[in-house]
């Protein structure tokens, strides 16, 4: 699983003009599911996104994780994060996981999260949403399991 994150200090996601997923100080993460991903792959993904040190600490140093900030956590699914784009001018998709595949892992990943995080949004499988954010930093990583 593919998991880009982003220090914010607020994002939101809307879909057809309702916001249906919102945090303050926090990560937002694009979420790419890739074929071969399982349940593990997403628990390890959720492990590292939690525990990743990205926020200050007192003197300025990425020393704070989101569980140690207490912060929100923004889960968008994005399938392009899957893409090809080694060769040629459009990407090939032939690496990301069929969309039932993605979404059944994607929701697998939130469920888990909601369970060990209380401040958990997510944005909706699918849907074509409309992200908005303030960027702290901009502070960006790539994770991957």
């Amino acid at each position: 699983m593919i998991g880009l994150l982003q220090r914010v200090r607020e994002a939101q996601v809307v879909v057809a003009g309702e916001t249906v997923g919102a945090i303050e100080r926090g990560l937002l993460v694009l979420v790419g599911v890739q074929r071969g991903d399982d349940e593990a792959r997403a628990e390890r993904l959720l492990e590292r996104l939690l525990g990743y040190r990205v926020f200050p600490d007192a003197q300025d140093r990425m020393n704070l994780s989101l569980r140690d900030i207490d912060g929100g956590l923004l889960l968008v699914p994005q399938f392009t994060l899957a893409a090809d784009t080694k060769k040629g001018t459009r990407a090939s998709f032939t690496s990301a996981a069929p969309p039932d595949e993605g979404e059944r892992l994607f929701d697998h990943l939130v469920e888990r999260a909601r369970i060990v995080h209380p401040r958990v949004a997510t944005g909706r499988f699918g849907a074509d949403m409309q992200v908005g954010l303030i960027n702290d930093g901009p502070v960006t990583f790539w994770l991957e399991t």
